[in-house]
C-alpha cells in the first residue's frame, strides 16, 4: 500500500512538471539492455526516466557520466550512490553483464553544450558504446526527449570561442540558462540488436540514424520555447 501511494505520489509529480514517456515497454522487465540518448543542455529527461522506470519495471538505471564530473569533490562518491560511472568499455561491460540497464549519450557534453535548436546529434567518431553492445551482445534502445532543448539553453554569443577552449581543455565554460516549463516527452525506439558481423563504426551509425528519425519524427524543428510551453496546455477537450 506504501509503495502504491509512493507511486501514484510520483506519478502526479511528473504530471505536474508537464513530462511524460512514450514506449517504456520497449525496456525489458529483466535482462541486460542499452539505452543511447540525444543529449539536452542538463539530463533532466534521464532523471525522469531512472524515476519512472524505478516505479515501473522497479530497475534502476547504470549510466556513464563525463570525466570532469568525477573530479569535482565530493561527486565520485554521489555518483557511486546513484550508479554513475566514467564508463571505460571494459566497465560498461561488467556492467551489462550483471544483467543491469546502461544509459549512456555519445554526444555527452558536447552535444549538451554546442548543439542548437536544430537538435543536431553531434557524436563526431565516438562508437564506444557500439563496442560495448557488440561485445556484451546486447539490443540498444533509442531514446529521444522531445523539447529538451527548449527547457535550457546556451547562449549563442561567444560559441565558437568556448568551443575552441572546450576542445582544448574539456572545460565545460559554457553559462547555462533556463528552467522554462516546457513540455517534455520522452520517446523510446523499438530495440536494435547488433547485426551479426557488423563493425562498431557500422553499428554506431544505425543507432545514430534512428536516433536523427525520432528526431525528424518527434521534434518540430527548430525548436521554439513559446510553442514547447504552450504543448502543455490541453486544446483538444473530451466531449461527451
Amino acid at each position: 500500500m506504501e509503495y502504491h501511494d509512493r507511486n501514484c505520489e510520483m506519478q502526479c509529480i511528473l504530471t505536474v512538471i508537464g513530462f511524460e514517456v512514450q514506449g517504456l515497454d520497449h525496456i525489458p522487465n529483466i535482462g541486460p539492455a542499452m539505452i543511447i540518448y540525444y543529449h539536452g543542455v542538463l539530463p533532466v529527461d534521464m532523471y525522469y526516466v531512472i524515476a519512472k522506470c524505478i516505479l515501473v519495471k522497479g530497475r534502476m538505471i547504470h549510466a556513464v557520466g563525463d570525466r570532469f564530473l568525477f573530479k569535482i569533490p565530493g561527486w565520485r562518491l554521489l555518483f557511486e550512490v546513484l550508479n554513475i560511472t566514467p564508463g571505460t568499455v571494459q566497465s560498461c561491460i561488467e556492467v551489462l553483464n550483471q544483467g543491469n540497464i546502461l544509459a549512456i549519450s555519445p554526444g555527452g557534453v558536447r552535444e549538451a553544450l554546442f548543439g542548437d535548436e536544430s537538435y543536431p546529434v553531434m557524436w563526431g567518431r565516438r562508437c564506444g558504446f557500439a563496442k560495448v553492445a557488440l561485445q556484451a551482445n546486447v539490443p540498444v534502445i533509442p531514446m529521444f526527449t522531445e523539447n529538451c532543448r527548449e527547457a535550457f539553453r546556451t547562449p549563442r554569443w561567444g560559441r565558437v570561442w568556448l568551443r575552441k577552449i572546450y576542445e582544448k581543455t574539456r572545460l565545460p565554460l559554457v553559462p547555462i540558462y533556463g528552467l522554462f516549463p516546457v513540455k517534455l516527452i520522452t520517446h523510446f525506439g523499438e530495440p536494435i540488436y547488433p547485426p551479426e558481423g557488423a563493425t562498431p563504426e557500422e553499428f554506431s551509425e544505425l543507432v545514430k540514424s534512428r536516433i536523427e528519425d525520432m528526431i525528424q519524427r518527434h521534434q518540430r524543428l527548430p525548436g521554439n520555447i513559446p510553442r514547447a510551453i504552450l504543448q502543455r496546455i490541453p486544446w483538444k477537450l473530451k466531449t461527451r
